[in-house]
């Protein structure tokens, strides 16, 4: 009648096995005995032994009053007056919503942290516990040493899980603007309306807890209003990417039209628009034509090499994926992963490795056909007077090109590679206007395509504004980009 628990299975698998031998052979065992596994997501985790338990998961709760509740329902009576000095409620209460605000954080993804970080309870107690120490050895003469303090939540307990050096910069900011003497004061608030409570009980704390906001604005952790939009875009992709992924994957559909003849269709459509190949002999000779050894030349070829990777890949399964629906060849996984992803309009896995980011297999695709055309008239007609710069693969290596090309034109007045820096420039220009090259003294090129998150363009004073509320994405001027 006793439990087992079993931690960290993730490390031990083949035991596992054992394990659900034992237990299902067994002839006689007590009602009260019960197994407990900590494991972590394993993709080898023994199926028929996850089928057969109740699975349990700890996530942390959402939004600051859920994690100001848990944080003071584990708080007891006997903590709260383990230090008679005035400061010790309001600091306590100042880790607290410190540790809520580094998990609250985690949800905004890179927005929120560089690095998502694994932020939890024993970062907490172990800050807490630094305080009661750090005020028991405090005369009232010196007062509390608020750059030990800082640099200890900020560094130490938080900060050394922290390895980006602008994460460090952020939780060393929050310990410098939420930790000192003035949280002390009545005008002292973490954000509008989160403020320190005063209280003698638990029961105060959580009254107090109790009546914050249920959802609570970006702002409240210092990122701008716009981070919730981000959130919630990605919160319902992912629901409705869940919701697809397991509709039933049967032949016939309500319409009369079965699966296999959508996906049919539209793979006849795309094979149709699929660009040909590319002569690996007109390349070359084109490219001799335009000087092969220029820097910028040898980016182009990278890129015609990776784009033809991406057209071969996508001309092949759609070919082979026709023949298994025809029933002449057999239907691999990969083929079935591709059939399944068409007729969801999202891009087939064998084509994501090779290729880019898009929200829809039908963006997807018309970025295919406008980047190959952006290569292909590079190849045909000449450089271009303007580059559509987000339609490359390897962007930093289009600058880097750049600046090696710059380098070199300035060999005789003794430009060095290492000490060339890049410059760019916002232009007044949208990209229809743009109808020669830069200025040949100046050089550089001139790229489109680029978009703001967060902020607006002034094109007049050609100068950042806060964007309108609501809108994401504003897309910028030509640029003008020269080292």
């Amino acid at each position: 009648g006793g439990w087992l628990l079993l931690q960290n299975c993730h490390l031990g698998l083949d035991f596992l096995n054992e394990l659900m031998d034992t237990i299902t052979t067994k002839e006689s065992m007590s009602e009260d005995f019960r197994t407990w596994i900590t494991t972590e997501a394993h993709p080898e985790f023994p199926i028929n032994l996850l089928q057969s338990s109740i699975k349990f998961t700890n996530e942390p709760p959402q939004g600051v009053k859920s994690g100001l509740k848990r944080t003071y329902s584990a708080v007891t009576q006997d903590l709260l007056e383990v230090s008679k000095m005035p400061q010790w409620k309001p600091l306590l209460y100042a880790v607290a919503f410190l540790h809520t605000t580094v998990q609250e954080r985690r949800k905004f993804g890179p927005l929120g942290w560089n690095i998502p970080y694994e932020f939890n309870q024993a970062d907490f107690a172990a800050s807490v516990q630094f305080v009661q120490n750090h005020l028991n050895d405090v005369d009232n003469k010196h007062g509390v040493n608020w750059s030990c303090v800082r640099y200890m939540l900020g560094e130490v307990q938080y900060g050394g899980r922290v390895t980006d050096d602008l994460d460090k910069a952020l939780l060393n900011t929050y310990a410098r603007v939420w930790f000192g003497e003035h949280m002390f004061s009545e005008k002292f608030c973490f954000y509008k309306g989160y403020v320190i409570p005063k209280g003698n009980t638990v029961e105060d704390y959580l009254q107090y807890i109790e009546q914050l906001p249920v959802i609570d604005t970006p702002e409240v952790f210092g990122l701008h209003p716009n981070a919730d939009i981000t959130y919630q875009t990605n919160l319902a992709n992912e629901t409705f990417s869940t919701i697809v992924s397991i509709q039933p994957k049967d032949s016939s559909t309500r319409g009369g039209e079965t699966r296999e003849a959508v996906v049919q269709r539209l793979a006849d459509e795309m094979l149709e628009k699929l660009p040909p190949d590319y002569n690996p002999h007109e390349v070359k000779a084109q490219l001799q034509k335009m000087g092969a050894i220029q820097p910028i030349n040898i980016f182009l070829r990278q890129e015609i090499d990776r784009m033809q990777l991406v057209i071969s890949r996508v001309r092949a399964t759609l070919t082979d994926l026709k023949l298994a629906i025809d029933g002449t060849v057999i239907m691999s996984e990969e083929l079935q992963d591709a059939l399944d992803n068409i007729y969801d309009a999202r891009i087939p896995k064998l084509w994501f490795r090779v290729s880019w980011e898009s929200t829809t297999l039908g963006f997807w695709f018309t970025e295919l056909l406008e980047r190959n055309q952006q290569f292909s008239s590079w190849l045909q007609d000449g450089r271009p007077n303007q580059f559509w710069m987000t339609g490359f693969f390897n962007p930093q290596g289009f600058l880097t090109a750049m600046r090696q090309e710059t380098t070199r034109m300035n060999l005789a007045k003794g430009w060095e590679l290492d000490s060339v820096v890049l410059y760019s420039e916002v232009t007044k220009m949208m990209k229809e206007d743009v109808v020669g090259p830069p200025p040949a003294d100046i050089g550089g090129v001139y790229i489109h395509g680029l978009f703001l998150e967060g902020a607006g363009w002034d094109r007049r004073n050609n100068k950042l504004i806060e964007s309108a509320p609501k809108v994401l994405f504003t897309s910028l001027p030509v640029v003008h980009v020269y080292a």
